[in-house]
C-alpha cells in the first residue's frame, strides 16, 4: 500500500472505485472552474471469485471504460509486472492525483462481538462494530441465556473475520472477562479467510483485566488491546475500537481476499469497507451542513441504516432484509398482511407469495409491468420500516446510567437507553439502493420514503443518483471539500421538503395550513398534496396546525418563519396522521392508496402504462 497523498489544494483529478459483491464501479472526479465535479463513470463485473480469483481484473475493466469515455490514459503497463497499474503522476491527458478504493466483495467484514452485559457492554460493542462497517453475525454475553458449550459451538460454526471483546468499566469486573476469554480459547475459531492464520481479537474492556485476559488467550489469537468502550458507566468511547477494526480489516481480511494485496499497492491510501465509507460521507455531510441526517442503503441482501443526530453517528445493518436474495425474509418478518396493505390493487395471498419467491430464486430480474413494480415498492416500504425500527432500537442513549429526573420525566419516559432518533429534529433523509435510486419516477422514491419513515416537521427527502456514496466516503477522509462538493452537486438529488405532523388517529377536518407569501394552502387529515416548487427554490412559510395537531412547535402552536425548499418532485404536504394506519377494508384501502398515487402524479394500477421514463 502506498501513501502518496498530495496536498488537497494541488489535487485536480481523482479516480475512485467500489468493489461490490457483483459490480465494480469506477468514477472520475475533476476540478473544473474551481470546483470538483463527477465527469465520468464506468462499471464492470466484480472478479473476486472463480474463474478470475483476482479483484483487480474487474477494477481494470471498470477503469478502462472510464478511460474510453473520458479520453484520458489512467492505467499503464509496468516493467516489473504485466498487470496494469494506476499512473500516479498527472498531466492534461494522463494519470490521476489520487486513486482510492472501497470494497464489500467477498461478503464484507463479518464480526462476532462479546460483552459482559448484553444490554450494556455488548450493545456498545455492537455499535462500535456496526459503525466500522461490519456485519455483526453474533453477540455473546454472560447474560445472553445460552450455556457455555452453546456459545463455544456458535463461535466455532460462524467463523467470523474477527472478534471484538468488551465489558466492565475501568476498575470493575475482571472474572467475567477471563471467563469470556476461556470461551474463546475453547471455541478456537478459525478466520473465514486465510488458512493457518490466527484470528484477530480486539480487546476493548476493563483495563485492569488486560493481563489476565492476555494470559488466557496467549498466542492462540492475534490480540490487539485498545481503550475501553465503556470506561465509565455514563461514557462510551467507540473510536479506538473502530480504528482497530479498520486496521485489522486491511491486514487480515483484505490481504487474504484474492487480488487485494495487488490492489493495495495501487491505491493512495488503504482500502475501506463499503459501509464504513458510506458512514464517513454521511458524517462529513452532517458536519459540514450542520444538520441531522438519516440515510439508508437498501440492497438485494441487506439494508444498512445510518444516522447522525446531534453529531452522534450510528449505523445498523439488517442482514436479512433485502429486495432480491432476502425478499422472502421481508415476507416472513413483515407478514403478508403488512406487505399487502401497500399494494393498490386486490391480490391473492398465494399469488403474492409466489411472486416474491420467484424474485428470490431469480434475483437479477426486474419488474416487467406496473403491477410487478408496485409489489416490489410495497415490499421496499416494509424492508425500510423494519430496518428503521431495528436502527432506532440500537441508536439510543447508554443503558445502566443513573439520571436525576423530575417526576414528570419519570412518568413520561424511560430516560435510560431512550432512542436518539428524533423525527422532528431530522433535517434530511437520503435514500440509496436500486429500488430508490433507480425508481422509474422520482416521486415513487419520495412516496416510498414517506410511507416507510413517516417524517415529522419539515424534512428534506433526497436520493443518491448513481450510488457513489462509498467512493465519496473514502475521499472525505483525505479531501473533505472535494467529497462534499461532488456529493451535493452530482450525487445528491433533492426530491423536496416534506411538511408533516402528528395528529389524532381518527382526525378529520384540516390537519394544517401552510401560508406561503400571498397563498394559503390547507391540507385535510389523511390528504397528501404536491405543491410545485422547483429545485433550489425556497420559501418562508408559517404553518398553522389544525385541532390536536403538532408540526414541531408543540400541539396547536403555529410554526413561524419556517423555511421550505423544493426539489425535482416538489414540496410535499403530508396530512396523514402518525403512525399511518390504512383502512382494514380492502376496497377502501385500495381507494386510499390510489388517491395518494394520483396526488403524487404517479401511475396507478388502472394505468395503461408502467410509468417508465
Amino acid at each position: 500500500m502506498s501513501d502518496n497523498i498530495i496536498a488537497p489544494e494541488k489535487v485536480e483529478r481523482i479516480l475512485a472505485t467500489d468493489c461490490g459483491s457483483t459490480t465494480t464501479k469506477a468514477i472520475l472526479i475533476e476540478k473544473r472552474d474551481g470546483e470538483y465535479r463527477l465527469t465520468t463513470r464506468g462499471e464492470a463485473p466484480t472478479t473476486v471469485e472463480v474463474p478470475f480469483d483476482d479483484v483487480t481484473v474487474g477494477v481494470v475493466n471498470a477503469v478502462r471504460e472510464v478511460e474510453e469515455l473520458s479520453g484520458k490514459t489512467i492505467m499503464a503497463e509496468t516493467a516489473a509486472d504485466t498487470s496494469p497499474m494506476i499512473i500516479p503522476t498527472r498531466d492534461e491527458s494522463t494519470g490521476v492525483d489520487l486513486y482510492l478504493s472501497t470494497s464489500s466483495a467477498g461478503g464484507g467484514l463479518q464480526m462476532s462481538v462479546a460483552g459482559v452485559v448484553k444490554s450494556m457492554s455488548a450493545e456498545s460493542a455492537n455499535r462500535a462494530a456496526l459503525g466500522a462497517g461490519a456485519i455483526v453475525i453474533d453477540t455473546v454475553a454472560v447474560d445472553d441465556g445460552r450455556k457455555d458449550y452453546e456459545k463455544v459451538e456458535r463461535i466455532r460454526q460462524l467463523r467470523p473475520d474477527m472478534l471484538l471483546m468488551s465489558g466492565g468499566t475501568d476498575g470493575g469486573t475482571v472474572s467475567h472477562l477471563v471467563d469470556m476469554a476461556e470461551i474463546l480459547v475453547a471455541a478456537d475459531p478459525r478466520p473465514r479467510l486465510g488458512i493457518g492464520l490466527r484470528i484477530p481479537v480486539i480487546y476493548a474492556g476493563n483495563k485492569d483485566a488486560v493481563e489476565p485476559v492476555n494470559e488466557v488467550l496467549g498466542d492462540r489469537v492475534d490480540l490487539k488491546v485498545v481503550d475501553n468502550l465503556r470506561p465509565q458507566m455514563d461514557k462510551e468511547n467507540l473510536l479506538p475500537a473502530r480504528e482497530a477494526i479498520h486496521e485489522l480489516f486491511l491486514q487480515h481480511v483484505m490481504q487474504q481476499a484474492p487480488g487485494y494485496g495487488k490492489l493495495m499497492t495501487w491505491t493512495s491510501t488503504g482500502i475501506m469497507s463499503t459501509p464504513n465509507a458510506v458512514g464517513k460521507i454521511i458524517q462529513t455531510i452532517a458536519d459540514q451542513m450542520n444538520i441531522n441526517v438519516l440515510a439508508v442503503d437498501i440492497g438485494g441482501a441487506t439494508t444498512d441504516v445510518f444516522s447522525v443526530f446531534n453529531t452522534i453517528f450510528n449505523r445498523t445493518v439488517s442482514a436479512n432484509l433485502g429486495m432480491s436474495y432476502s425478499i422472502c425474509n421481508v415476507l416472513v418478518e413483515a407478514g403478508v398482511h403488512n406487505i399487502k396493505r401497500w399494494i393498490p390493487f386486490p391480490i391473492d395471498d398465494d399469488d403474492l407469495r409466489n411472486r416474491l419467491r420467484n424474485k428470490m430464486i431469480r434475483p437479477t430480474t426486474v419488474p416487467q409491468d406496473l403491477s410487478d413494480l408496485l409489489i416490489e415498492q410495497a415490499v421496499s416500504r416494509e424492508a425500510l420500516r423494519l430496518a428503521f425500527e431495528h436502527h432506532k432500537s440500537l441508536a439510543r442513549g447508554l443503558k445502566g446510567v443513573q439520571k436525576v429526573r423530575s417526576i414528570s420525566e419519570a412518568i413520561s419516559q424511560d430516560a435510560s437507553g431512550a432512542t436518539l432518533v428524533n423525527m422532528y429534529a431530522l433535517d434530511m433523509i437520503v435514500g440509496s439502493g436500486g429500488v430508490l435510486s433507480h425508481a422509474p419516477l422520482r416521486a415513487q422514491a419520495a412516496l416510498m420514503m414517506l410511507d416507510a419513515y413517516q417524517p415529522e416537521g419539515i424534512t428534506m427527502l433526497a436520493v443518491d443518483s448513481i450510488f457513489m456514496m462509498p467512493q465519496l466516503g473514502i475521499l472525505s477522509t483525505v479531501h473533505p471539500e472535494a467529497a462534499a462538493q461532488v456529493f451535493e452537486r452530482d450525487c445528491l438529488i433533492k426530491l423536496g421538503d416534506c411538511v408533516a405532523g402528528t395528529g389524532p388517529a381518527n382526525a378529520t377536518g384540516t390537519a394544517f395550513t401552510v401560508v406561503m407569501e400571498n397563498e394559503s394552502i390547507s391540507v385535510q387529515a389523511g390528504e397528501l398534496k404536491l405543491v410545485p416548487l422547483g429545485l433550489g427554490e425556497k420559501r418562508n412559510v408559517t404553518i398553522i396546525p389544525g385541532k390536536g395537531w403538532n408540526l414541531g412547535a408543540g400541539k396547536g402552536r403555529n410554526l413561524e418563519n419556517a423555511s421550505v425548499e423544493g426539489g425535482v418532485v416538489g414540496l410535499l404536504l403530508d396530512g396523514r396522521p402518525r403512525p399511518l394506519v390504512l383502512p382494514a377494508d380492502n376496497t377502501h384501502r385500495v381507494e386510499r392508496l390510489t388517491t395518494w398515487l394520483k396526488a403524487m402524479g404517479l401511475p396507478t394500477a388502472e394505468s395503461d402504462n408502467t410509468g417508465q421514463g
